[in-house]
């Protein structure tokens, strides 16, 4: 059988690095992100300033904060999507370990920054939120444990990353934090289906979310009041959903234009959980739209070059990796929008802060290093090989 690299030429051995690199990652994809990140550096010049006037901060101090730690997650980035699958694994189960105990330790040595929810570790000069490089790790672990799982005599793989599911699940939800909680809850759901989970499973862990969510809205005033806000008819034109719509609205097509919006003045957090009401205000519809074509080009193409894959571990681990990530953009967006309940989750690569834009430059470094061309049959070719 010829080798075949998605129709490309196969990769030559002992290539150097960065030619081999560039060859064989996905350049569209690549692009996208490049382009998101600037997209976020543009509307944080626009988003911050109030916030930096209200703190004090000279008046683009988040924007050079943002593009340091915006730099950072670039570099993490291309490391990481040098590095082969077997390098990504051993790197990411290491940073799981490290990633859970912290979480685990949250309750002890965290901080809320009166935000009511204890998520961050305050370093002083800044804050982590370990469960921002809990998720993309967690991906990793559990594709590991699933794709041993399919091996004759393997551990029960499915079982493992299920109690670990549900162990970080109820971690984040004490905080709480749902938002992030519902996003591991997806990537793993995601994996299992992926991976051949029966039907009759699915629809039991779906109704087991519906209890979950029937009991958190019971028990968790937190929890009740968004929903409350969510489902009710009127908005109060003078909560953060309130501004976010009015500014969508006020944006129309094209924007009121660059500078002249109103709703950063408005918002707390409209550079981060809100930054697309700015764009919607400022730049208009076009804008926005640009945006989710950005999104949707990265998770589509990483999805195509997946289905290619025949190593179990990397398909498991990279679809998981890009349905979290489109979620997590979908989510954000439809919280701005009202179509969600609010959910506490930054756009990534466009939202201002540190964990989230590391984290999330650590895990498309994952998703391009998984979608790397390699030389090997495809999935096709082998699955027709079986059947003569």
């Amino acid at each position: 059988m010829t080798e075949m690299v998605y129709g490309t030429v196969s990769v030559r051995d002992g290539e150097p690095i960065l030619p081999k690199w560039w060859r064989t990652v996905d350049k569209w994809a690549l692009s996208c992100i490049l382009m998101l990140f600037g997209v976020g550096i543009l509307l944080g010049l626009a988003a911050s300033p109030p916030l930096a006037e209200r703190n004090n901060f000279a008046p683009f101090h988040y924007v050079q904060r943002q593009a340091f730690f915006g730099g950072l997650a670039m570099i993490a980035m291309f490391l990481t999507s040098m590095m082969t699958p077997v390098m990504v694994r051993r790197a990411a189960v290491l940073g799981f370990v490290g990633a859970f105990i912290a979480l685990a330790l949250l309750p002890f040595f965290g901080t809320d920054f009166g935000k009511g929810a204890v998520r961050w570790y305050s370093l002083g000069f800044a804050s982590v939120q370990p469960s921002e490089f809990l998720k993309p790790t967690f991906v990793i672990a559990a594709a590991w444990m699933m794709a041993a799982a399919q091996d004759l005599g393997g551990p029960p793989g499915r079982m493992y990353s299920f109690v670990l599911m549900v162990a970080i699940v109820l971690m984040l939800a004490m905080q709480p934090d749902f938002g992030q909680a519902s996003l591991v809850l997806f990537g793993w759901g995601v994996m299992w289906f992926v991976g051949g989970a029966p039907m009759i499973l699915l629809i039991g862990l779906a109704g087991l979310v519906v209890l979950c969510g029937s009991f958190a809205y019971n028990n968790s005033e937190h929890f009740a009041r968004r929903i409350d806000g969510f489902l009710s008819p009127e908005v109060d034109p003078t909560t953060q959903l309130g501004y976010a719509t009015n500014a969508i609205r006020e944006g129309g097509f094209f924007g009121v234009g660059v500078g002249e919006g109103q709703v950063k003045w408005s918002l707390p957090d409209a550079h981060t959980d809100f930054i697309i009401a700015v764009a919607a205000e400022e730049y208009g519809l076009v804008l926005v739209l640009a945006i989710i074509a950005l999104y949707a080009t990265i998770v589509v193409r990483s999805l195509i070059r997946l289905m290619r894959e025949r190593d179990p571990f990397i398909r498991l681990a990279g679809t998981g990796l890009a349905c979290m990530f489109g979620v997590q953009a979908m989510i954000n967006m439809g919280v701005a929008v009202r179509l969600l309940p609010a959910k506490g989750m930054t756009l990534p690569f466009v939202s201002y802060g540190g964990s989230s834009l590391i984290a999330g430059g650590i895990a498309v470094g994952m998703l391009l290093a998984f979608t790397r061309t390699r030389p090997q049959g495809e999935i096709g070719d082998i699955l027709r090989g079986r059947s003569r």
